[in-house]
């Protein structure tokens, strides 16, 4: 799914940043982790923010790190909020019937990635596995038992307080829903076994693309977006490369 687009504008909650800002080319994380890639955020200034399941890691627009922590297992897809980097985190078992998971959304400083703060989000069941912007608040995404047709995503409001749950009629995919990302007009909801599913500003399921977008998504204004893929054979490294919205199709 590696396409070159041209230079892009990131489009985040906080507002625009200058195409300069956002690569044309594929950006590789610096670095080998322990874990692999379980989501990718962007900042304003261009910067990027890897999840690597129990390592949390701040580059520059060219991949080099600036700032790296060891975090607890298991951070899955995050967000930036400015100068904070929300995580979504479970703590407990995921995938599993409502008791077991033990869901938080931890807070961190985006300039050294120090923990700032810890939320609990008990109403995301199945565990915590992404997090994105709405509003003023965010919604949370994750797991799923095996067998269940349906998705949920869950709001919260600034203060961490659940407002609903949504449901999506995407029938069952493989540990629910891997990364959430806001776009114009909705969100995009990546799933193992190259599933997207495509949600608009009421949660209401607009499409179910052949892409693959589980191990992070980056919006680009024109129809653009920078997703995750790692590089083997080594693990764990990673690298966001560019793809075009015309490479989305519908089964």
């Amino acid at each position: 799914m590696s396409t070159s687009c041209r230079p892009v504008v990131v489009a985040l909650a906080l507002g625009l940043v200058p195409a300069a800002a956002v690569p044309a080319a594929e950006v590789v994380c610096e670095g080998t982790y322990r874990h692999h890639l379980q989501g990718v955020a962007a900042d304003a200034a261009g910067q990027f923010y890897w999840s690597f399941t129990t390592t949390l890691v701040r580059t520059d627009a060219a991949g080099r790190v600036l700032a790296r922590v060891e975090v607890a297992s298991h951070h899955g897809d995050l967000t930036c909020a400015g100068d904070r980097v929300l995580v979504a985190v479970n703590l407990g078992r995921f995938n599993q019937p409502a008791g077991q998971a033990d869901s938080w959304i931890y807070v961190y400083a985006a300039d050294d990635l120090r923990l700032l703060s810890r939320h609990a989000v008990p109403e995301v069941v199945h565990g915590a596995g992404g997090i994105a912007p709405k509003g003023d608040g965010f919604l949370v995404i994750g797991g799923l038992p095996e067998g269940v047709e349906e998705n949920y995503a869950y709001e919260i409001d600034a203060e961490y307080r659940f407002v609903r749950r949504y449901t999506i009629p995407s029938g069952y995919t493989q540990l629910g829903i891997q990364t959430a990302c806001r776009i114009k007009g909705g969100w995009l909801f990546g799933c193992y076994g190259t599933k997207l599913l495509e949600v608009d500003d009421d949660l209401k399921l607009v499409a179910i693309h052949d892409v693959d977008g589980a191990y992070g998504i980056v919006d680009a204004a024109g129809g653009a977006f920078l997703m995750a893929r790692h590089i083997p054979p080594e693990k764990w490294r990673a690298k966001l490369v560019p793809v075009i919205r015309e490479a989305f199709s519908r089964p």
